[in-house]
């Protein structure tokens, strides 16, 4: 009988450790999120569920082309999901649905066709990125809110998990 009891005391210590390493996990390194908005279809539909990494840019910075989540700036409680367009020290321009970066035609595959209006060119600022949603019709992004500072940047978009037909690495 006290051998069992013994297994029984050693098999909730070990649950209990899972768990703390699990929610250590969960706040500090990943993080689910849904996607509630279509403004960054056709790569992210309403109802995707992703994960985020949450250190990827605590000792890089992002790079042109990450689809990366953030705090609102206008309100922090709220998060959001763009593509990051153009970085610090970049000129951006958007003309005849396409996006210039230092002037150079930067290619978007994934970007979903639509008429969309002209912006820039501007040179973003140290410590701010340009982020724009890949359906730029229904997007409320930096053309409208302004450049996102870094230090509102949560993670890089990592995996998407839910519809399991969807799933895929970023």
């Amino acid at each position: 009988m006290q051998k069992q009891r013994f297994s029984s005391r050693r098999i909730f210590l070990m649950l209990g450790i899972l768990l703390l390493l699990f929610g250590g996990l969960r706040l500090y390194v990943i993080q689910p999120y849904l996607i509630p908005s279509p403004s960054m279809e056709p790569t992210l539909i309403p109802g995707d569920r992703i994960i985020v990494n949450r250190l990827a840019y605590r000792s890089k910075v992002p790079a042109r082309g990450d689809v990366v989540v953030f705090a609102f700036p206008k309100d922090p409680k709220r998060t959001f999901v763009k593509r990051v367009i153009a970085l610090e020290g970049e000129t951006v321009e958007l003309k005849d649905n396409q996006v210039f970066v230092n002037g150079v035609l930067f290619k978007e595959p994934y970007l979903k066709a639509g008429d969309y209006p002209p912006y820039g060119p501007e040179t973003v600022p140290k410590g701010k990125a340009l982020v724009l949603g890949d359906n730029r019709r229904q997007s409320g992004d930096s053309r409208e809110w302004g450049l996102l500072p870094k230090e509102d940047l949560i993670g890089k978009v990592w995996f998407l998990y839910y519809p399991f037909n969807r799933w895929k690495f970023f």
